[in-house]
């Protein structure tokens, strides 16, 4: 009796030992009601009211990977690397089959990579590579991480694993689930060779392959910007203007895509400023495009051109939905800044 006794004793001690290793690979799900508000505060790009959400469900429940992810996703368009960074990690180690969470913390790794300039970047970047390799493992069909694989496999040196190969392998895989994003790559790929007739073609089979045309003259845009074909660059922003009118849900993230060409190269800002004003007004907000982060841009090239007021109340608008984010000025708006104050003086 002894014997039987311990018998069972120890199956059920093995049976509560595999439940919790099932729990903790797959903690259980909060309701699908309790985080649809929060990937609506995402999307809309009200930061403050995501991190208080998901603030109070980590409360409650610690140990969710999703809570977890979209509070990574949050820092990370904030710009506070290094909570995103830790914020995704935790994901990652609490549910380690996840494809997407293995790609966002890729990411956070790669703007915090960005943000410094040491030795450290290195190792960042060689964490970047194998966050992004195992998203794939994960789920070759995954394309946001194929493209962001390949994008990395042909930016980044071979020391930290990057190999245009390499990046020929994903441009091939992703031809399979998504032409668009295989063209854009190979026109990456070709840019970076310095075969810039080429790149030129992808570019534009990109548009053509498209089902989201005007991100697609956008990025066509974008290479005439890096070559300084200025009315090549004019021409591709008003068509992706065009086919973003035309779209099925239009005034998305491709008009803020299309003002920061062309403030980026001092080019049509009352454009570039009616573009802005055109995507807050829109009801087709991204997260790719967080509302703050326009309100901001906006700001400056408001300031850019003397509207002060207009100005602070763009500034005050993103403290209202982030008041964590601060980015950094760029370099060639601080000089900008510099000689409007200087004019101002002599004035």
């Amino acid at each position: 009796m002894r014997i039987l006794y311990c018998a069972a004793l120890s199956r059920m001690l093995l049976g509560g030992l595999c439940v919790l290793q099932v729990w903790a690979a797959n903690p259980p799900a909060l309701p699908k009601d309790m985080l649809e508000p929060v990937r609506a505060d995402l999307t809309m790009g009200r930061a403050n009211d995501a991190v208080s959400r998901l603030r109070s469900l980590l409360t409650a429940n610690p140990e969710n990977a999703i809570a977890h992810n979209l509070l990574c996703r949050v820092f990370y368009q904030e710009e506070q690397w290094d909570e995103a960074i830790g914020e995704c990690e935790t994901a990652v180690n609490l549910a380690p089959l996840d494809s997407e969470y293995h790609l966002w913390l890729g990411r956070a790794y790669g703007e915090k990579a960005r943000s410094i300039h040491s030795i450290k970047a290195y190792g960042l970047a060689k964490k970047v590579g194998r966050e992004f390799e195992r998203a794939v493992e994960l789920d070759n069909g995954n394309v946001e991480a194929l493209s962001d694989l390949g994008e990395f496999y042909a930016a980044a040196p071979g020391i930290v694993g990057g190999g245009k190969g390499k990046a020929q392998d994903v441009a091939r895989a992703l031809e399979k689930y998504d032409p668009a994003q295989a063209y854009q790559l190979q026109g990456f790929l070709a840019e970076k060779g310095k075969n810039y007739a080429q790149a030129e073609i992808e570019y534009r089979a990109e548009v053509e392959a498209s089902s989201q045309p005007a991100e697609a003259w956008m990025d066509l845009a974008a290479f005439y910007s890096r070559r300084r074909q200025w009315e090549q660059m004019l021409q591709a922003v008003r068509a992706g203007i065009d086919a973003d009118q035309k779209a099925a849900k239009p005034y998305g993230p491709a008009l803020v895509d299309g003002a920061t060409i062309l403030s980026s190269n001092n080019e049509e800002p009352r454009l570039a400023i009616q573009l802005l004003r055109l995507y807050l007004a829109s009801p087709n907000q991204s997260a790719n495009a967080p509302v703050f982060q326009v309100h901001v841009q906006l700001s400056r090239l408001l300031e850019q051109q003397g509207d002060r007021t207009g100005a602070a109340q763009q500034i005050e608008a993103a403290a209202a939905l982030a008041r964590e984010y601060h980015p950094a000025v760029p370099a060639t708006l601080e000089a900008d800044e510099i000689s409007i104050e200087k004019r101002t003086a002599k004035d």
